[in-house]
């Protein structure tokens, strides 16, 4: 039983001491828009039972838990984070080839990375993802997409961990993909392994595809900035950065936070932004673009922490 007026901090850190634990961890090392307060806790586990192990811990002493990949997608508190923060990256991230067309992977390789696998074995339909940022259980949870190609369409199966710590086997056709969205995000599951399946091809006409992507993406976005890439969905019917751009918010800086000049899209700290400072950078372009076009804008970067 769990007294709530005692402070379980110092246990709960001894408890998760041999997984690579770090306390009061800056978050805004570990995100793409470099902001963020501190973690309470931050691991890197190495293996599906450390991360059983680290949630019932965290189960034990009723400590809430965050999950993520690379930070690419996330906006952070200033105030921080109460919780044990889970990163899955280079540390979790083994292929096993299952037959010609198919493998499996673990939720914390790169999408990045990935895609460079799938070149080098001249199997195509995963080039839309060679610039996709973060990892691939992110990109699975969100059905990440790009070039009028997605997720949904190359994965089979995943294995993943719910709420009550089962592993369930989840095909195709009961992931319940969406634009952005998925059984995974909409159950608050944790991806484990992803099997992906893809066809062979030519390796020259994969790399060409690539290199288009590749550059259609680095010219047009502000890869070397601060940001959590698109910071909005993509309205029905619209484009969010031409939404934004025809509402003349283009360039629009307020105080360490700005619209990209490159992609009006993304929303970018130009070096020393607050999260709040992002924030109300955001709720000002949507209620602009709300006012203009009548088209309320979501945000498609994550807000998390102490607000």
């Amino acid at each position: 039983m769990i007294n709530k007026n005692v402070d379980y901090k110092e246990i709960i850190g001894q408890k998760l001491s041999k997984y690579n634990l770090q306390i009061n961890y800056p978050m805004k090392n570990v995100t793409s828009f470099h902001i963020g307060g501190n973690a309470d806790f931050f691991v890197r586990p190495t293996s599906v039972s450390d991360i059983m192990e680290i949630l019932n811990i965290a189960k034990d002493y009723s400590y809430p838990v965050f999950v993520m990949g690379n930070g690419s997608n996330l906006l952070v508190s200033d105030k921080g984070i109460r919780a044990i923060v889970i990163q899955l990256t280079d540390n979790f991230n083994k292929l096993t080839r299952i037959d010609d067309y198919t493998v499996e992977v673990d939720a914390g390789m790169s999408m990045t990375s990935l895609s460079k696998y799938f070149l080098e074995q001249s199997l195509e339909g995963f080039e839309f993802a060679c610039g996709i940022p973060g990892t691939l259980g992110g990109a699975v949870t969100m059905n990440a997409g790009a070039y009028d190609s997605m997720m949904s369409k190359v994965v089979t199966e995943v294995i993943a961990l719910d709420r009550d710590m089962n592993l369930r086997k989840i095909s195709n056709e009961n992931m319940k993909f969406s634009y952005r969205n998925s059984i995974i995000s909409k159950e608050n599951m944790l991806v484990i392994t992803v099997r992906i399946r893809l066809e062979k091809g030519n390796y020259d006409d994969i790399k060409t595809k690539i290199e288009d992507y590749t550059y259609r993406r680095t010219s047009k976005q502000p890869l070397s900035a601060y940001s959590a890439g698109s910071t909005f969905k993509r309205p029905e019917g619209h484009f969010a950065g031409k939404l934004i751009e025809d509402s003349g918010l283009k360039g629009l800086v307020m105080n360490n936070a700005a619209v990209s000049l490159l992609h009006s899209g993304f929303i970018i700290n130009t070096g020393d932004a607050t999260c709040e400072e992002v924030i109300n950078l955001i709720t000002f372009v949507k209620q602009v673009v709300l006012n203009k076009f009548n088209v309320m804008l979501e945000e498609e970067v994550k807000i998390i922490g102490e607000f």
